[in-house]
C-alpha cells in the first residue's frame, strides 16, 4: 500500500507484515509445509478471530492459507482489520505454537 491513509486508517501500513490492501480487503497469503500444518493454522485464526467477534474470509489449498479481513458492517477496510491481521501475522511466524512457519513465498 502506497497511501497509509487510503484505508482512512492513518499511520498503519499492511505491507509491514505482509499484508497487501485491495479493493475486497487486507489479504495475505500464508504457505506451510502440509495440509495438517495449514489446518493447524486455520484452526488458530478461527480462536482469534472468534475472541475479536471479526471473522476473515479463509481459502485454503493443501500448503497454502489465503486470508482476506474488511468490516463488512461497514463496508470498507477500518482498524478491526489492521489490529487483527498484526495479531494473524504472529500466529503464522510462530508465537502462538503454529505447527509449521511460514514458507516465504
Amino acid at each position: 500500500m502506497d497511501d497509509p491513509s487510503k484505508s482512512g486508517v492513518p499511520g498503519v501500513v499492511p505491507v509491514s507484515i505482509g499484508w497487501s490492501e485491495g479493493r475486497d480487503g487486507l489479504e495475505r497469503e500464508f504457505l506451510f509445509e502440509d495440509f495438517a500444518a495449514s489446518m493447524n493454522f486455520v484452526n488458530q485464526v478461527a480462536w482469534e478471530a472468534e475472541k475479536a467477534c471479526h471473522h476473515p474470509d479463509i481459502d485454503i489449498r493443501w500448503n497454502r492459507v489465503v486470508l482476506r479481513l474488511i468490516s463488512h458492517d461497514e463496508g470498507r477496510i477500518t482498524e478491526r482489520d489492521f489490529v487483527l491481521a498484526a495479531r494473524l501475522s504472529a500466529i503464522a511466524e510462530g508465537s502462538h505454537g503454529v505447527g509449521s512457519s511460514p514458507r516465504k513465498a
